[in-house]
């Protein structure tokens, strides 16, 4: 299924949900199921314009924006958890003010109904999607399923504080667990908002930079003397990597070019990513010789010392590699 679809049927089920959990506050009058339905609207508003950063996202790259259009996806969930922090802040003041108007509170059974309806419908379509927006390396539908996982934990809550007051009458506790609600979805919608405005400020990416340097280790060619300032930039579900290579100095263009072409083939087919590469390559220099693996190299100046393990602390630095 694309993602363009699958964001279709998230919204048109948002939609649904909205339209129940307005039906359980309306029938019971409960601040804690208006929080839940006010935090809908915040679904539906957020799944239309994450349907549009999807749309957006899948252009092609073009002279205006030869990286692609994929930012839009940070730019959108970035927008989802802004709009969840306001809801749950939203929420929160409600609930406070309820215990000034004493709300009153009938129809709870009903309500309770209703939430684990709207709840598991919520849990099993969030799931769904975080789960293929990790294996097509969405951003945008990563928060989205987060979003509506923190909205069916959210319901479970809700149910269970209902439970209380149709057990034993005290209203308060509808109060106290809009409350609880609104600070729980407060700290969802920030959380997922920084992690936008890291990906948008390129924060650099350890876990993939680690995973794209591990393959590299394993599958290393003799002329890769060393790769050095290597950069992961993210947009959308695209990489791009720039780095610099170390190569024979003496190697004509077509043999560095057939270097380079091997570098991009290889991290291309082992990782589940689509990447754009940039390379940069730098001739070797009489440093390089303690570390070269290059068999019978004509032009040696210093007998070959060890093998050096590449990691974070020689890959990300601009300066090539030496005992």
């Amino acid at each position: 299924m694309s993602k363009k679809r699958l964001m279709i049927i998230s919204l048109i089920v948002s939609v649904i949900l909205l339209c129940v959990k307005f039906l359980a506050y309306f029938l019971t009058h409960s601040n804690a199921i208006l929080t839940d339905a006010v935090e809908s609207i915040v679904n539906v508003a957020a799944g239309s314009f994450a349907l549009f950063g999807i749309y957006y996202a899948s252009k092609p790259a073009d002279e205006d924006h030869p990286y692609g259009h994929g930012k839009i996806e940070f730019f959108s969930s970035g927008f989802e958890g802004g709009m969840i922090t306001i809801a749950g802040i939203g929420m929160m003041a409600k609930g406070v003010l309820a215990f000034f108007q004493k709300d009153e509170v009938h129809s709870i059974d009903l309500g309770i109904y209703l939430s684990v309806a709207a709840g598991s419908i919520n849990y099993f379509v969030g799931f769904f999607i975080m789960k293929k927006g990790k294996a097509g390396h969405s951003d945008l539908m990563i928060a989205s399923g987060k979003h509506l996982i923190s909205d069916a934990i959210s319901s479970v809550g809700l149910v269970i504080g209902l439970a209380l007051v149709y057990f034993t009458n005290i209203i308060w506790i509808d109060y106290a667990v809009a409350v609880l609600f609104g600070g729980y979805i407060t700290f969802s919608g920030f959380r997922i908002l920084k992690e936008s405005v890291f990906n948008l400020l390129d924060q650099a990416d350890h876990d993939k930079i680690d995973h794209v340097i591990s393959i590299l280790n394993k599958n290393r060619g003799d002329n890769w003397i060393d790769i050095h300032n290597l950069r992961i930039l993210k947009y959308g579900s695209v990489l791009h990597v720039d780095c610099h290579v170390t190569l024979p100095w003496y190697n004509n263009l077509q043999q560095t070019h057939d270097e380079i072409d091997a570098i991009e083939k290889l991290v291309s087919k082992e990782s589940t990513h689509d990447i754009e590469f940039f390379i940069h390559a730098d001739p070797c220099l009489p440093i390089s010789c303690a570390i070269c693996q290059v068999k019978n190299c004509p032009e040696r100046k210093h007998e070959f010392v060890k093998r050096l393990t590449w990691g974070l602390d020689n890959v990300l630095p601009d300066r090539k590699h030496q005992l």
